[in-house]
């Protein structure tokens, strides 16, 4: 029996680049693809920048388990650091799911969406959790674009989501 893993500790100090105001944006759009195929926006939701610290990727991996979509009925639940939130940022999408971040800083970062409804004649919450990576070169672009778009192959939520 192998002996568990030891999880990295929150380290503010690394993920307090999120802090510091910087030169260029990050912007983009955020939706979920229903089971008909189409897209629905993650209108007036709440996008989440958070520092690729260790802990963060950790936490990423724990959560997603190497995807990047996870369908809201197979949410898990794993606890945070009491102090991570005040080490993110966060914006408001407009109606059709569109988002941005200014004056971020250079550094590696989690761009995080959530969007959950009810579709007519269900019992389960639909939509789900989705974040991609992005990377703010220093002296890189001015604007740097990111989709979240939350699908799984197929209706069947036992396989594998994107």
């Amino acid at each position: 029996m192998s002996a568990p893993t030891e999880r990295p500790a929150f380290d503010a100090a690394a993920a307090s680049y999120i802090h510091a105001k910087g030169s260029q944006r990050i912007e983009g759009q955020a939706y979920v693809v229903t089971r008909d195929g189409s897209p629905r926006p993650a209108a007036h939701g709440r996008i989440r920048l958070v520092p690729a610290t260790a802990y963060a990727r950790e936490r990423f991996e724990a959560l997603y388990q190497g995807k990047t979509f996870i369908p809201a009925a197979m949410m898990p639940r794993v606890s945070a650091d009491p102090h991570y939130a005040a080490y993110t940022r966060t914006a408001k999408t407009d109606a059709n799911g569109n988002f941005r971040f200014l004056n971020v800083a250079p550094g590696d970062y989690f761009v995080t969406a959530q969007e959950f409804y009810s579709a007519r004649g269900t019992f389960l919450p639909e939509g789900g959790a989705m974040y991609e990576r992005v990377s703010v070169p220093v002296g890189g672009p001015a604007v740097i674009g990111v989709v979240l778009a939350g699908r799984c192959s197929s209706s069947n939520l036992l396989e594998k989501c994107l």
